[in-house]
């Protein structure tokens, strides 16, 4: 199995910055694509970007294009969020993601193999 743990999150002012750190351990991650997804206090859990461990490919919900970035680092095996320009309405938990193989769309929750605990942003007006 493949464990995942999120770190990075806190408590910022909109306009602010976080770097999201997401470690996996447990196997090798050659094929795995990896991904963000976030859940906001009464909602669901929803995409916010993708990244392919063996490709430069990332994918971003539309309303955070601009602002977040995915990253990799494969010698940590660790996946990042760099999160600016932030707003209120990106509070939530930032949960970490890891698909062995992406049999349906990419952005669909269920795609996914392993899920981390997830690290909590929130941002204050």
């Amino acid at each position: 199995q493949v464990q995942l743990v999120e770190s990075g999150g806190g408590l910022v002012q909109a306009g602010g910055s976080l770097r999201l750190s997401c470690a996996a351990s447990g196997r090798t991650f050659s094929s795995l694509t990896m991904a963000w997804f976030r859940q906001a206090p009464g909602k669901e859990r929803e995409f916010v970007a993708r990244i392919t461990w063996n490709g430069g490919r990332t994918d971003y919900r539309d309303t955070v294009k601009g602002r977040f970035i995915i990253s990799r680092d494969n010698a940590k095996n660790t996946m990042y969020l760099q999160v600016s320009s932030l707003k209120p309405e990106d509070t939530a938990v930032y949960i970490c993601a890891a698909a062995k193989n992406v049999r349906g769309s990419y952005y669909q929750k269920e795609v996914y193999d392993y899920w981390g605990q997830g690290t909590q942003v929130t941002v204050s007006s």
